[in-house]
């Protein structure tokens, strides 16, 4: 009963990858021809292309090496573009190994392999999202669904119900959840049991997720068993799941018993070294690049209201608890400025809008303790540039869980975990959704992110700020425009 789409998914990225490569190398060939005659080594078309196509599989192999035709990569956007870059660099370096140890040459002119290593790079970028569309799309009519089947009565039973019901962009059905005792949508079916779904002989099940184990082994086996006798993907969930995330390192305690020990953060040792220079690095990059939105931030914020300081400091806190000071250009107007919401709110006379600030996740779409500059700033994120000083002096970082003062962090109750990293001037849950997520979405993903910790999701983060914060600035720019 296994599922063949990811098979002929992957299938098709194999034919589609060997097709991006050798038009890129073709078009590199040609661009460079018609540059100009003065080649280093003059050949034939079809010669140079039986050379290409002879080293092509050499491609493929190495994408197959770094799991670009892994069912995992799939969903993965950033990670599949970064795997393809280094694929592409190391498939170029390996045709220049070849041509260099080979009698015969590979490349007319040294300009070829260059071209050709950018052509592959962006055509194969372009035909994987392209790829990703139309298997996305094929969702919608039934084509290539993982029938998947839930086993388990725990809240993370609930939360994959949440995440799979609409099988258009989750890319699976489920067939049936076993041993629920809540309410389903109309659409599942629920069994009491496993050989109470069984009996019920499910058509093309492709996968058995189960989310707690029976007190009854001989149930977990029978599960197991037949997850294994008709090759059915088989995952478990662990009730426990901060064992199985971060960095986790199996090992012999006093040379004798096997351990497994859980750090509490990924990001320790030569992980923090990198991180703290980059954030040095990359952080005065954009202090100086910044500065006349800052001189510009700063005349906006006196001018409009000379009463009131330029800055906002507020009082935040970072890594093991530890109180820090960060700086925002000033947002809101100055008779509520440095006061609580409850406290601004009472002031101008509207406490009723307390309630609904913090049941609306501590905003409201037009709070009117803000200044009209300070929409501008906050729209734009500009309010944020004077935290840029606060990463070159170490007090948080470019990247990590958001900074929250004392009374919102300890609506967390796992706060302390929260706090095993630098809080960040951008993180996880800005770029899933900022504000339109709840308080207890943003703190799962600041969670996430410091047990998951890697360089590369670093980057990740920092890309996709950049395309947030563009969309939010063009967004409210087009709603000046309709006024």
């Amino acid at each position: 009963m296994k599922n063949n789409a990811s098979l002929v998914y992957s299938f098709f990225l194999v034919v589609g990858d060997i097709a991006a490569i050798a038009l890129s190398f073709v078009a590199a060939f040609v661009i460079r021809a018609a540059s100009g005659p003065d080649v280093a080594h003059p050949m034939a078309g079809s010669e140079y292309a039986i050379i290409v196509a002879s080293l092509l599989p050499l491609w493929v192999f190495m994408f197959g090496l770094l799991g670009l035709y892994n069912v995992s990569i799939y969903e993965r956007r950033f990670a599949e573009v970064g795997r393809l870059l280094v694929g592409s660099f190391v498939g170029v370096l390996m045709m220049v190994f070849w041509d260099y140890i080979s009698l015969q040459n590979i490349f007319p002119a040294k300009l070829v392999p260059i071209y050709g290593f950018g052509l592959a790079f962006v055509l194969l970028v372009s035909f994987r999202n392209i790829a990703r569309i139309v298997r996305t799309g094929m969702f919608a009519y039934g084509v290539g669904l993982t029938r998947v089947a839930i086993i388990g009565n725990t809240p993370v039973t609930k939360e994959l119900l949440a995440s799979l019901a609409n099988s258009r962009t989750s890319g699976y059905k489920i067939i049936g959840v076993i041993g629920y005792r809540k309410q389903l949508p109309e659409s599942v079916a629920a069994f009491a049991n496993f050989q109470a779904f069984l009996r019920a002989e499910p058509e093309d099940l492709h996968a058995i997720v189960q989310t707690e184990l029976y007190a009854n082994e001989a149930q977990n086996a029978d599960i197991l068993t037949y997850a294994q006798e008709h090759h059915v993907s088989y995952r478990f969930v662990p009730g426990n799941s901060e064992l199985f995330v971060g960095n986790i390192d199996v090992d012999l305690f006093r040379g004798a018993i096997p351990v497994i020990q859980v750090h509490h953060t990924a990001l320790f040792g030569w992980g923090r070294v990198l991180k703290r220079l980059t954030d040095v690095a990359l952080g005065m990059l954009l202090l100086l690049v910044s500065l006349p939105l800052w001189l510009l931030s700063a005349l906006l914020v006196k001018g409009t209201d000379p009463t009131g300081p330029v800055f906002y400091r507020a009082k935040r806190m970072s890594r093991f608890g530890n109180a820090v000071y960060v700086y925002k250009f000033r947002t809101m107007k100055q008779a509520y400025n440095n006061m609580s919401p409850e406290a601004g709110f009472s002031k101008m006379g509207r406490p009723e809008l307390i309630k609904q600030y913090r049941q609306n996740g501590d905003q409201l779409a037009n709070d009117p303790r803000i200044s009209t500059v300070g929409r501008l700033l906050r729209a734009s994120s500009l309010d944020e540039l004077p935290q840029l000083w606060n990463v070159v002096r170490g007090d948080i970082s470019l990247v990590g869980p958001r900074a929250l003062d004392v009374e919102e962090i300890e609506k967390y109750d796992k706060k302390n975990l929260i706090l095993s990293v630098k809080s960040g001037l951008t993180g996880l849950a800005l770029v899933s959704g900022r504000h339109a997520i709840s308080f207890d979405e943003r703190r799962k993903l600041d969670l996430y992110y410091v047990q998951n910790w890697s360089f590369w999701l670093d980057l990740v983060i920092l890309t996709k700020t950049v395309r947030v914060v563009l969309e939010r600035l063009f967004r409210h720019g087009a709603r000046y425009e309709q006024r």
